[in-house]
């Protein structure tokens, strides 16, 4: 017997995937309305599928943010596009997000070794959702100042591969078209109660959100001089009778040249990271923090089996 309470609302899986740096968390954050994954100037920044949770009218869209698709060369990389192709199998729509004008960058003169890898990911995506017949919407992202004519011709070129039902442009930064978007993914949606409650935004281990929250800080203060070598692990999570929280955090690098980098001159550094990180967890958690970072080295945290289970990837890809 259908309970009245829930008769009407719809409820499933929505999975962005695409080449790192398309807009991906960015997108999903625009979609929620809160911020649910790290947005970076790095690229490669999300290494496990956050599910951010959208409303729109009686549907409920959990999306699953994946890690960018690339061509993998570490065990980390491999776990990572493992966990995409994951995400995107057990979803019920599949978005295909494409950084427009890196993509169209590419094809010139001025395209940068980025925009070019970029491309050529897209093609690797491609490729494989051919090989597995998967049908996908095709959104085209960063279309700030793009000219139409230039987006048309890139949208026919890519919906000639086949792997394509439709095609949407968007800005996930500014929001331009996303609200379309949104309403798309809720038609995909089958019927069925909610997964979540109605005010929740993601589902993601709050151990996990915090550590992810500082590891955003780290890259954030310090991209120049640190490259994909720094990892953020949540080791203590207190509940305080005050109603505050106390949290431990270690933040690891791979070399004793890159913590005092970390650290910066007389501890700034880390102090910055530590103080903009509380801050946002106090305003996400909605009571007071007590955040206590520590930086270790540790060559081979890529190959611990403990960071991959916190992010809920696969060790053995």
């Amino acid at each position: 017997m259908t309970d009245p309470a829930t008769s009407g609302q719809s409820a499933g899986f929505a999975a962005i995937i695409g080449a790192p740096n398309a807009g991906k968390s960015t997108l999903v954050n625009r979609l929620t309305g809160s911020k649910v994954s790290i947005v970076t100037q790095k690229v490669q920044t999300t290494r496990f599928p956050v599910r951010g949770i959208a409303m729109s009218g009686s549907a409920q869209i959990v999306l699953v943010d994946t890690p960018g698709i690339f061509t993998p060369r570490r065990r980390l990389d491999r776990a990572m596009v493992a966990s995409a192709w994951g995400g995107a199998e057990d979803a019920d729509v599949v978005v295909h997000l494409i950084d427009a004008a890196s993509h169209i960058a590419a094809e010139g003169r001025d395209g940068t070794p980025a925009d070019r890898r970029s491309a050529e990911d897209t093609e690797t995506i491609i490729a494989n959702l051919k090989a597995t017949g998967t049908q996908v919407i095709l959104v085209l992202n960063k279309i700030d100042g793009m000219r139409r004519d230039g987006l048309l011709a890139l949208s026919q070129t890519l919906f000639e591969s086949g792997v394509y039902s439709e095609v949407y442009m968007i800005s996930a930064a500014t929001g331009d078209g996303v609200d379309d978007l949104k309403q798309r993914l809720a038609r995909s949606m089958p019927p069925g109660p909610w997964l979540y409650p109605e005010d929740q935004s993601a589902d993601v281990p709050i151990r996990v959100l915090a550590a992810e929250i500082t590891r955003e800080k780290v890259y954030l203060r310090v991209h120049e001089e640190l490259p994909y070598s720094a990892a953020v692990e949540t080791t203590a999570f207190d509940e305080r009778p005050d109603g505050s929280a106390r949290i431990e955090q270690t933040i690891y690098v791979e070399r004793e040249s890159q913590r005092p980098i970390v650290l910066g001159k007389g501890g700034q550094t880390l102090k910055w990271i530590g103080q903009k990180s509380r801050e946002e967890l106090t305003e996400l958690l909605e009571r007071p923090i007590h955040l206590f970072l520590t930086v270790k080295v540790d060559p081979k945290w890529q190959d611990s089996r403990a960071l991959y289970a916190q992010f809920g990837l696969d060790f053995d890809v």
